[in-house]
């Protein structure tokens, strides 16, 4: 079993941050597309924001417990519709996909949304990725809808806590 540790992101975080949103294989199964320099900073400063007005809610680098190693991001967000609801999610650089990272990532995300007081999480996915969608199912995420995000195909999975 692997070992991880999570850290909320930090400002000096951004180029592990752009490792990953810069990578078209990353980036495949989630915007279908890299991500540009200064988009990334954008995107990095509203995480940032995030981060600091929650203890628990917020955006987390993932590393290797035993080696220290950057493994990838996991986030746990808030629902700005439904009250008690958060999403979670997971993006792992390419060289560490199958391993059994993604499992271990959702684990402590769930176990960080209970802590966070939350009722029900949900994960959104394009459909095709298979390896997201066997870890969701493996720890009770059931399949809520299929749908378009952003002009692209998505599933949404849904776990009520």
């Amino acid at each position: 079993m692997v070992k991880l540790h999570l850290e909320k992101l930090q400002e000096n975080d951004f180029d592990k941050y752009y490792r990953l949103v810069s990578d078209e294989k990353v980036m495949a199964q989630i915007t279908e597309r890299a991500t540009p320099l200064e988009e990334a900073k954008e995107n990095f400063k509203k995480l940032m924001d995030r981060n600091k007005k929650h203890v628990i809610i917020g955006s987390y680098k993932v590393v290797d417990a035993l080696t220290s190693e950057f493994i990838g991001l996991g986030y746990l967000t808030l629902s700005e519709e439904v009250a008690h609801e958060g999403e979670i999610g997971y993006m792992l650089l390419p060289a560490q996909w199958g391993k059994g990272y993604g499992t271990a990532i959702a684990e402590r995300l769930i176990d960080l949304s209970k802590q966070a007081n939350l009722r029900r999480l949900i994960a959104t996915i394009d459909p095709e990725n298979l390896a997201s969608r066997k870890i969701l199912l493996h720890h009770k995420f059931v399949s809520e809808k299929l749908c378009e995000m952003d002009g692209l195909p998505a599933e949404v999975l849904r776990k009520e806590l």
